[in-house]
């Protein structure tokens, strides 16, 4: 295991039967563009205070990246994506070759922000009833923050928004650049959905959120939570930090949540984004009013980008039900093609 032994077999003894012991970290990944963060972040692993049993890198369609990882990071285990291409069909590749109990994800562009990360991720699995636990992912600009920004909508940059709770807190669904689940838990639901990933650029992917809902409507009185303290930075490149992508994005976000609403229910699939709707919002929009009001004409900026933001997703859900994608209703919810022998490939 090298650098990413476990820690010694006696460590937590004394613990609860259902709190798991060992952790695998797996990592998504498929273009050279992010290979410095991607190093930062294989680089940042051997520090965490609770040792990763193994740390797995799928490269998703890129066989020079994978080559030079895996002559780079001979402690990791690094596969290729031989499914579907996308982020669910590597995850689950990911997940097939993971010995943890639990399976740890963080995107290839985002490092722990402290040593800790894993240690507090485990630390909230008190009991069977807890399915997974994820923790807050918060923005490391790479260019200036936009000022008309509203933190409302850090979501849009893969980042934690205001509205989600200050304390450890049950949540519907987890987000996979901080996330992790009982492994046992995907022999029985199944994986991620690959209908609903992310393929390469494309800037959403609803595929953790159908399987988390998909997994508590499946294991009655389970529920994931959501542990703030476990914190990631996760980096924000200037093509994100612009108008017309925070616009794209809100319209493609609302057109993902239609369809993976049509897989598991709205009531189930749209209930968080009611809630943030009639709740968050109208709150952020009086907070950006409020603050111009006070002397910060910037808040009228953001009090503006609420109401841009909401105004395209709203077209963006009108447009699912108008004119629905279809969906994949005979689509096999399974991890796919196990790890070889070896595990090398």
């Amino acid at each position: 295991m090298g650098a990413w032994a476990h820690a010694a077999a006696g460590e937590g003894s004394g613990r609860a039967a259902s709190t798991p012991e060992t952790v695998s970290v797996v990592i998504c990944t498929y273009s050279g563009e992010r290979l410095g963060s991607l190093v930062e972040l294989l680089e940042a692993l051997p520090r965490q205070r609770r040792q990763p049993e193994e740390v797995i890198v799928v490269v998703d369609g890129n066989e020079t990246l994978e080559a030079t990882l895996r002559a780079r990071f001979p402690d990791a285990v690094v596969l290729a994506n031989h499914g579907p291409r996308g982020h669910a069909a590597a995850a689950n590749r990911g997940v097939n070759a993971a010995r943890g109990e639990v399976v740890a994800f963080i995107d290839d562009d985002a490092v722990p922000a402290d040593e800790r990360w894993l240690e507090l991720l485990l630390a909230a699995y008190g009991g069977d009833e807890v399915l997974g636990v994820g923790g807050r992912v918060e923005p490391r600009w790479l260019a200036r923050r936009p000022w008309w920004f509203p933190d409302e909508f850090l979501w849009v940059l893969g980042a934690s928004n205001r509205g989600l709770p200050t304390s450890r807190q049950p949540v519907r669904n987890l987000w996979m650049d901080n996330m992790s689940v009982r492994r046992e838990l995907f022999g029985e639901v199944g994986g991620f959905r690959t209908s609903l990933s992310r393929v390469g650029a494309r800037p959403f992917a609803t595929h953790e959120t159908e399987f988390c809902i998909r997994a508590a409507q499946r294991r009655p009185g389970g529920f994931f939570l959501y542990e703030p303290r476990a914190r990631v930075l996760h980096d924000v490149p200037t093509r994100r930090a612009t108008f017309a992508y925070f616009r794209s994005h809100c319209f493609d976000e609302a057109v993902a949540k239609e369809v993976m609403a049509r897989y598991v229910g709205r009531a189930d699939g749209l209930a968080t984004e009611r809630d943030y709707l009639t709740r968050v919002l109208p709150a952020g929009l009086a907070r950006g009013v409020g603050d111009a009001l006070r002397g910060d004409p910037a808040g009228l900026g953001r009090a503006a980008a609420i109401v841009v933001g909401t105004a395209v997703a709203g077209c963006g859900f009108a447009r699912a039900r108008l004119r629905p994608l279809p969906l994949s209703d005979d689509e096999e919810v399974t991890l796919g093609e196990p790890a070889p022998a070896g595990r090398g490939r």
